[in-house]
């Protein structure tokens, strides 16, 4: 129990403080630096964290197959979630729904996966004992 918590708390955090930040009518009020960047821009890098927390999730996963596969099911999770987001956000008042922005979560969260990937194997590689001459 304490290793998914440990690898999956972080993903569920961050996905709840997504979630808070949706329900919000007016978001640049609760994080007023978005406003000085585009908002596609904030969406790929909103994305881009929850994607490499996933991928750091399925990369420690028991399961053999979740690690192989971990860039592919982070990137899938991160678009599922930024389409539910979506979806939310039609809901919100003065808030609006837009298929531009999903792709921006789904182009960030395989960035972020793919740099958790890669920071990860690097971490492994360098963590292998030194062969002997």
């Amino acid at each position: 129990m304490m290793c998914f918590l440990r690898l999956w708390g972080p993903v569920c955090a961050y996905a709840a403080l997504i979630f808070y930040v949706s329900s919000q009518s007016h978001p640049e009020e609760q994080v007023p630096f978005v406003t000085l960047f585009s908002d596609k821009a904030v969406h790929a890098v909103e994305y881009a964290l929850l994607g490499a927390l996933c991928c750091r999730a399925l990369y420690g996963s028991q399961r053999e197959a979740w690690r192989r596969q971990a860039i592919l099911l982070a990137i899938i999770i991160t678009s599922l979630y930024g389409i539910s987001d979506e979806i939310h956000q039609a809901f919100v008042p003065f808030r609006e729904s837009s298929g531009l922005d999903w792709v921006a979560d789904t182009i960030g969260g395989a960035v972020g996966a793919g740099v958790m990937h890669r920071v990860l194997s690097l971490r492994s590689i360098h963590s292998l004992p030194e062969a002997l001459p």
